[in-house]
């Protein structure tokens, strides 16, 4: 059996809904196995994942010639040789304690506002009309989920939702760039894919990094319920700073408590 197909299976973020099985790596294009490698390096790199990095580098490696290509070799190069504690430190350190380069997308167009409950709860609607639900407790709006629907649903309906967050992509690689962060090639893997930005994007982009996204001190009530019963809020400053020398799981909950803070410099927002 193809080991990347049993790893992606494995680690999906996603399952189908009300019917029998999940889709096969066979009736996947040159893309979505291009979406699928991302999804899958975008994850937090748990034991399982840095053991299987042998196979995502050779799968990399195997690509035919593409921008995305050379940008997911640049990465595999740094991630295939990295000690696997420093692994977790740094995606720790980057994507949880950052709120510049958090993976939850839809905070960068709706910030700590209702509007970004709601924009869960369409999300998640998304995915159940094409036949996926979430399949581990994560958000759906979480960059990994994302692609994963993107490689599973095709180009147009998939794909969907990272084009809407364009503008959110280009703020988390500004951020990634600004700390020389390895994970700018798998950015650029994904931008490379999407439609060029235009003119009204970089606007955008250039004002939400400057102002940060709206805020409201409240919630994001009207995505409880399911399997996301706990209030989903945005964490005060140090939510998420360990103890000196405690191992820090991903993406660890938020208590009920809402930042007042409109930065993106605070921590990452869930």
């Amino acid at each position: 059996m193809n080991p990347l197909r049993t790893l992606a299976r494995g680690r999906t973020r996603i399952r189908p809904a009300g019917r029998p099985g999940p889709l096969t790596a066979e009736e996947a294009e040159r893309r979505a196995l291009l979406l699928r490698l991302l999804s899958l390096l975008w994850q937090y790199p748990d034991a399982e994942l840095a053991a299987a990095r042998p196979v995502l580098t050779a799968s990399v490696a195997a690509l035919p010639p593409s921008e995305a290509a050379t940008h997911l070799a640049a990465f595999t190069a740094w991630f295939g040789a990295e000690d696997p504690d420093a692994l977790e430190s740094h995606y720790v350190e980057v994507f949880d304690l950052r709120r510049r380069s958090s993976l939850y997308l839809t905070y960068y167009l709706h910030g700590d506002t209702r509007r970004r409950g709601m924009a869960l709860l369409t999300l998640a609607q998304t995915y159940r009309a094409a036949g996926w639900d979430t399949g581990t407790g994560e958000l759906p709006d979480h960059l990994p989920v994302v692609l994963e629907f993107a490689a599973l649903a095709g180009p147009r309906a998939g794909e969907a939702p990272l084009r809407r967050h364009r503008r959110g992509l280009e703020l988390i690689q500004h951020a990634l760039t600004a700390v020389d962060s390895p994970y700018r090639h798998l950015m650029a893997a994904l931008l490379s894919l999407l439609p060029p930005a235009s003119d009204a994007d970089r606007a955008e982009v250039a004002r939400l990094a400057a102002e940060g996204p709206p805020a409201e001190e409240v919630g994001l009530a009207p995505y409880e319920g399911g399997e996301f019963d706990a209030p989903v809020l945005f964490a005060p400053p140090d939510t998420f700073v360990p103890p000196a020398g405690t191992p820090v799981p991903p993406m660890s909950p938020a208590p009920p408590l809402p930042s007042s803070s409109r930065t993106l410099d605070s921590e990452s927002p869930r």
